[in-house]
């Protein structure tokens, strides 16, 4: 997604760069700052002082969010998640078609390039980057269309960090609602959470739930993808740590020995998660958003204002 050059608005020493980092990092570490603020503090290394690793970020951000997706797996119950899914089933598959047709529609019209505005539209239907990563080899995107629908995603993962808490706590949203909400409507994984974990614990749990579950149809819509671009060899990427997270949840369930470390595991794994948003801000510089382009950073706002006020509306009529 980014050159291995890393990039700031001022000229700072390599060596003054890395400091820099690691003591925001050690901030973020420190379990006293919340996802948003981590989230802000990458964005603003990011281009203020330059990101020192930015040629491992991407692969750091995707073993550590995995990773501390499964210990959040530890502080959730089997029979809870069931009981969530079955409500967030309905929700997930109606959003996800809708937005792919929607997302194909509005490529045409904006005469985006095609396998840009699919990245786009699989971004926002699933589970943002991971959806990417997983249909760009099925569709044989190059580096730049695969940059650009990633660039999008993350900008609005940024915007949706911070504004929908705001716009939950406005609307009075219960904490079911609200993790239904921004399972359904906030792209990647790291983002809900984030959203979710500041909302309250229960919020926390359904959001986590749905959106690994909705994760899943990244294999329906790659096969779907792959016949659509008539390219039936490409490989899938499956994403199995979802299943190591089925794995945690069960232990917490049936293993009463898991109590006794269950909440360290969960709050390192928030810990964790925080400092994944603080290097999901860090790879995320100006240099990276002027390389997007007005049309398809158009086309994810008008699919991610569809899906996030639909949602929204069907999940307060139907609540």
């Amino acid at each position: 997604m980014v050159s291995d050059k890393s990039y700031s608005l001022f000229e700072i020493k390599k060596s003054h760069q890395k400091i820099i980092f690691v003591l925001l990092g050690l901030v973020c570490l420190s379990g006293f700052i919340s996802p948003p603020i981590a989230l802000l503090l990458g964005l603003i290394v990011a281009n203020l002082s330059g990101h020192p690793f930015l040629y491992l970020n991407h692969k750091a951000t995707n073993i550590l969010l995995q990773v501390s997706v499964v210990g959040l797996g530890f502080g959730m119950n089997v029979n809870s998640a069931l009981a969530v899914g079955k409500v967030g089933f309905l929700f997930t598959v109606a959003s996800i078609f809708s937005t792919l047709i929607l997302g194909y529609c509005i490529g045409k019209w904006l005469d985006i390039e095609k396998k840009t505005s699919h990245l786009i539209s699989c971004g926002t239907a699933i589970c943002g980057g991971s959806a990417i990563a997983a249909i760009a080899p099925v569709i044989k995107s190059d580096e730049k269309q695969t940059s650009v629908a990633l660039g999008v995603i993350f900008i609005l993962n940024s915007v949706a960090l911070f504004l929908f808490p705001a716009v939950g706590h406005y609307l009075d949203l219960s904490q079911q609602e609200f993790g239904l909400w921004c399972a359904i409507a906030i792209h990647d994984t790291s983002s809900v959470v984030g959203a979710a974990n500041k909302y309250g614990a229960e919020a926390l749990q359904i959001a986590t739930t749905v959106k690994l579950a909705r994760a899943l149809w990244i294999i329906p819509v790659a096969l779907i993808t792959a016949s659509l671009f008539k390219n039936q060899k490409s490989k899938i990427k499956i994403p199995y740590f979802i299943g190591l997270f089925i794995l945690a949840m069960m232990m917490n369930t049936f293993f009463s020995q898991t109590a006794i470390i269950s909440p360290y595991l969960v709050s390192v794994a928030k810990i964790g998660l925080t400092f994944t948003l603080f290097l999901i801000g860090a790879g995320l510089n100006w240099k990276i958003i002027k390389t997007v382009g007005v049309k398809p950073l158009l086309q994810g706002i008008l699919l991610w204002g569809f899906i996030a006020v639909a949602s929204l509306a069907s999940i307060m009529y139907f609540n």
